[in-house]
């Protein structure tokens, strides 16, 4: 009973670091002048990652890269199975063109980008290795996406009502205080999670990876889920599957990147099953853009989403 118990004290303490970390970052930004907007697609951005960045810096260390691989390929297929088609049942969302023409595209390039990089199971018959070098092409690749986003946001193509806003701001001393607590949050929250899911993966008779793909994955998409359902139910379409989709991004290229120059990630065979899943339903997302009118996904294509994603898991649970 005790790693379960443990296991949900540290999503909490992960998801309220997170909150300090964004509260603090976002405070310190504007003392600086920067925008509402560049704060919204970068330390918002990194806030609802963060619990992800967290958990698969602790797996590297400690041992685990089978969780840190499943945890985010599953944040990944959680954030766009589970969560869009929650958003589109909640209300349809209609996608901007800057969506599905650069960053829906630039996703499923992540997804690719993972594939490429363990090719070596491709090559020799056995598990690939997500390698230092392979670290950095990832990294490079988040650059560019970076760049793109600066130069959208200097040209006006993203508008400023599309990023999340935090309104109330601290003195500088409240302000470091928050980004620090929220770190040491994240980190004490990491472990927690890692250690106890860990347990509960030898307990259950499964891998670290799959419970990565299940448990941790959903736990540490929690700040997505609320972000994305919020922002649907009050009819901001693009700041639904804006954030899922950056995140996204974000987690192949930023936090894999960071995670394989810690540790060479093992991938194992079974993982490209799931690397693909992930792509999959990026590109079925994007197919549901295009049908009909407006780029819309609608309540219907939702629930394919969501039934999708209980397919999947008990194709997990069950193989």
């Amino acid at each position: 009973m005790l790693p379960y118990l443990l296991l949900l004290a540290g999503f909490a303490v992960l998801i309220v670091g997170a909150d300090y970390l964004v509260k603090g970052a976002s405070s310190i930004a504007k003392k600086f002048n920067v925008s509402d907007l560049i704060i919204g697609l970068t330390v918002v951005s990194f806030g609802t990652s963060a619990p992800e960045l967290a958990v698969n810096i602790s797996a590297g260390l400690n041992g685990s890269p089978g969780m840190a691989i499943g945890n985010v390929v599953g944040s990944n297929i959680f954030n766009l199975l589970l969560i869009v088609g929650l958003a589109a049942i909640i209300r349809p969302i209609t996608l901007k063109s800057s969506l599905v023409v650069v960053e829906i595209p630039y996703a499923i390039l992540a997804s690719f980008a993972l594939i490429f990089v363990a090719g070596d199971y491709f090559f020799d018959g056995g598990s690939g290795i997500i390698s230092m070098s392979d670290g950095l092409i990832l990294l490079l690749f988040f650059s560019i996406f970076i760049y793109y986003v600066f130069l959208s946001a200097k040209k006006g193509q993203i508008e400023e009502d599309d990023a999340p806003k935090e309104e109330k701001y601290y003195t500088m001393g409240w302000s470091i205080l928050f980004v620090l607590g929220g770190l040491v949050a994240l980190v004490f929250g990491g472990d927690l999670i890692v250690a106890n899911a860990t347990k509960l993966a030898r307990n259950w008779g499964m891998s670290e990876t799959v419970i990565g793909l299940t448990i941790v994955a959903a736990g540490t998409s929690l700040p997505e889920l609320a972000t994305s359902l919020m922002a649907a139910y009050k009819g901001n379409s693009d700041i639904a599957i804006g954030n899922v989709v950056g995140s996204n991004i974000f987690n192949i290229f930023f936090i894999l990147g960071v995670s394989a120059l810690i540790t060479p990630l093992p991938f194992e065979p079974r993982s490209m099953v799931d690397a693909l899943v992930a792509m999959f339903a990026t590109a079925l997302v994007l197919f549901f853009s295009f049908r009909g009118r407006g780029q819309k996904i609608d309540k219907k294509e939702g629930s394919v989403l969501i039934v999708l994603y209980f397919i999947y898991v008990s194709y997990l649970l069950l193989g």
